[in-house]
This record gives C-alpha cells, structure tokens and sequence, in this order.
C-alpha cells in the first residue's frame, strides 16, 4: 500500500540521511550540509522515528548502513538524481514563448519570418499553437495570442489591433487567362468557388445558403486549392499579400471590410517575463499592417 505524499519525511531528513549514507560519517555530512554535526544526528534520529526502523549502526569510529538503510538509500539517492537532472534541463531550458494562433495566421504570416526571428532573438524558443480552437491562456499555458475579434475586448485581456479584415477574392492567374479583372460578382459566380469555415461567399454574392464548391476547414488550404488553379478564394488581404505580390495569385475582385478585427491579446492581469514581453513587441512590428478603412 503506497503512503500519501504528506506521510513522506522531510526533504531535510533525506538529504541528511543521503549524505551521511554515502559518507558514513554525521560529521562529513554535516561538512557537506552546511550545517552542524549535531543537527545532522538529529534529523537522522528523527527520520529513524518517522519509519520506525533503524537506519545506521552507530560506531567508535564513523557509521555502518543497516540492512534496511542500504536499501533506503540507493532508492533515495535514485530520487535525489532524477531531481538534480530535471532541475539541470529546466535550468538549461532557453525562455519559453508560447502563442497561439490559427493555422492560416501560422502558415501566412509567423513562418515566413520564423528566420528572421530567430537571428534577433537566439535565446527565445517560439512555440507557436496553430489551432482554429479558442485558446484558453491558463489551461493552455499561452502567453499571447492572435484573435479574430471585435472591439471592445473583454476587460480581463489587454490588446491591440494588428489589421482589419478586408477581403479580396483571389485565383491563379492561368484560370484568368485573357480575362479582364476586376470581375463582377455575377462573373466570379460562373468559376468554382472555394469555401472555408468562414462562409463569406454569400454576403459577397448576396445569396441566400451556400453557393456550390468545395469546402475546406481551414482558409489555408482553400488558398493552396486557388494557387492550384482549382478555383477562387475569398481570404483576409493581408494573408494573401505576398503570394499576389510573387505572382501565385491575382486579386479577382474586392470584397470591402467585414465584421471581426484581428488583435494581438494577452491576459490583462498577468505577470509577462522580458522573453514574452520581446515576443510580443515584436509581433506588432511585424504583424501589424496598415489596412484599408
């Protein structure tokens, strides 16, 4: 039957009975401690009343393990090693930042400067969560995240606006070829449409349920099915700013602005350490882009 952690002795009395087993003297311990020679007895005394047995033959010269007390003490001195060895990887650990971000914001805008990063800031590991899920900063240990969202925030979350969500419609430019943009909505109706989670063809087409085309869970992989040539997305400009600036794809038509900013968010009342507080300063240089009103 395994005891319950409060019937454990005290750390103090185990690391006494630690070095003296392994020195075989109260007073090299005690040396060792820092401490005197006739604490170390005492908490050694105290530990044997604890587990009811004795520990160490006390002899005219120096100490000698029981049988009981050799046992105990290859497994306390295991238990002592696995401490010291995760206490030397958490100290070895570089600062931690953890944000959380969706696989769009992730595969967009976070991994193409992931380089760039790194050469500014060596001792900082970047953990980025791509999920469409809402993040929850305590459960989920997040320092910062980036959010869709409308003003005003709530009170517990401190944050600032990275870019409105202005949408542009946007193809291959081989399924344009000999086209003339930008087209009329009646126009764009006549190629496949490419949906994703957020469903915004309707309010752009102003029709009622959603029009016909393949639907993907995540707005990254419809703009990898408009690079492919398989037919028009409707995304976020700033996400789709530097594949139209290479030439992958061409703006289609305009779509304007639509409900929900995305923000830069952390918890109000948290305590942020230099690293999250680099990170997050960071991402509002590098983030945040001027957008249309």
């Amino acid at each position: 039957m395994l005891l319950s952690r409060r019937a454990l002795p005290s750390l103090n009395g185990l690391r006494a009975f630690e070095a003296s087993g392994r020195k075989l003297s109260f007073r090299a311990a005690a040396e060792e401690l820092g401490v005197t020679q006739g604490a170390v007895a005492q908490q050694i005394r105290a530990l044997e009343d604890h587990l009811g047995l004795k520990l160490f033959y006390r002899l005219p010269k120096g100490l000698s393990l029981t049988q009981q007390g050799t046992a105990y003490l290859a497994d306390v001195t295991r238990a002592f090693d696995t401490l010291v060895e995760s206490t030397s990887r958490l100290q070895a650990r570089p600062d931690v930042v953890t944000i959380s971000v969706t696989p769009t914001v992730a595969a967009k805008l976070i991994i193409p400067l992931l380089g760039e990063f790194q050469a500014a800031f060596p001792g900082i590991e970047l953990r980025t969560v791509a999920t469409e899920t809402l993040a929850d900063f305590d459960r989920d240990q997040v320092d910062i995240a980036v959010r869709l969202s409308r003003a005003p925030l709530p009170s517990t979350m401190e944050g600032e606006l990275l870019f409105r969500q202005h949408l542009i419609a946007v193809a291959c430019p081989r399924l344009l070829e000999n086209i003339a943009l930008p087209l009329a909505a009646s126009q764009i109706s006549t190629f496949p449409l490419l949906h994703d989670t957020n469903n915004c063809w309707p309010d752009f087409l102003q029709t009622a349920g959603k029009p016909p085309g393949a639907l993907f869970n995540q707005t990254t992989l419809a703009l990898d099915a408009a690079m492919a040539g398989q037919g028009v997305a409707l995304a976020c400009e700033v996400f789709v700013a530097a594949d139209v600036k290479a030439g992958r794809l061409v703006m289609v038509a305009d779509a304007g602005n639509v409900e929900g900013d995305y923000y830069l968010v952390r918890k109000r009342a948290s305590v942020n350490s230099k690293a999250a507080q680099a990170v997050w300063e960071w991402c509002l240089k590098h983030l945040r882009h001027i957008s249309r009103e």
